[in-house]
């Protein structure tokens, strides 16, 4: 019989425009977006993460964390920084937790994200805040539908400049600081994490997933055969869906 799981999906804070009425975080007894140090920032973000888990999981329910890209990065300094956290199990999906800057990706977007972003922030600015919605909404419609991409939620946020902002500066952080692979907190936690590579990932070379296997031959560490991409959310999303609920009923300890 196959279990059913709640699931929280948590947004990087500033990639999406907050209400008016509502805060990035509500913690009253743990750290709020103004407590945590350069929020939008890697160091931010993570802090976010493990507020939000502090504050809106029930007491004793026990986490399974699923990072995506640099989500698998913030996943493992998850586990690192918060030890209280009742987290059984990561699957750390095309995971960028080391040398983004080498990879092929990483050559392209470093100097844009690191060295042009000020003028994406100011062309943002001048062309797309005084933009419609209804015409932002036409655009990534249209966008979307090139790309056979169906989507129930508005995503006009994505052509906002303050979220434009906020996710170059998060890009630029990511190629600065994403450099050398964390060991320690990989063989600290080893047992509970499970990495899945892709075969022709332009931010994580497969060299990245054989150095993994030849440093952790003892790991859950696999590479993807069926020709998912790297952003599997515009395409495979349901196949990435079946096999990671797969390996949670199938493979992980129900006590």
């Amino acid at each position: 019989m196959k279990s059913r799981f709640p699931v929280w999906i948590i947004s990087h804070a500033g990639f999406s425009v907050t209400p008016k009425s509502k805060k990035i975080l509500t913690a009253p007894q743990e750290s709020n977006a103004q407590r945590i140090e350069d929020i939008y920032g890697l160091h931010g973000q993570i802090e976010h993460k493990i507020a939000f888990l502090r504050t809106h999981v029930p007491e004793g329910v026990k986490l399974i964390l699923i990072g995506h890209s640099v989500g698998s990065y913030i996943a493992l300094h998850v586990l690192n920084r918060a030890p209280d956290l009742p987290v059984i199990h990561a699957f750390l999906l095309f995971p960028t937790i080391e040398r983004m800057s080498e990879s092929p990706n990483g050559k392209i977007a470093t100097p844009l994200l690191c060295w042009f972003r000020y003028m994406l922030y100011a062309t943002s600015y001048l062309f797309l805040k005084p933009c419609p919605e209804i015409i932002k909404s036409f655009v990534i419609h249209k966008v979307l539908e090139k790309m056979s991409f169906k989507s129930e939620l508005p995503l006009t946020d994505v052509l906002q400049p303050f979220c434009l902002a906020n996710a170059a500066y998060l890009g630029s952080q990511e190629m600065i600081r994403v450099v050398k692979r964390d060991d320690d907190i990989i063989k600290e936690h080893l047992p509970k994490l499970t990495f899945y590579y892709g075969k022709t990932d332009a931010w994580c070379p497969i060299k990245y997933y054989e150095d993994m296997k030849k440093d952790f031959p003892e790991g859950n560490i696999y590479l993807c055969e069926k020709g998912i991409p790297h952003a599997f959310v515009l395409g495979f999303y349901q196949e990435m869906a079946s096999i990671v609920a797969d390996w949670i009923n199938n493979r992980l300890p129900r006590k």
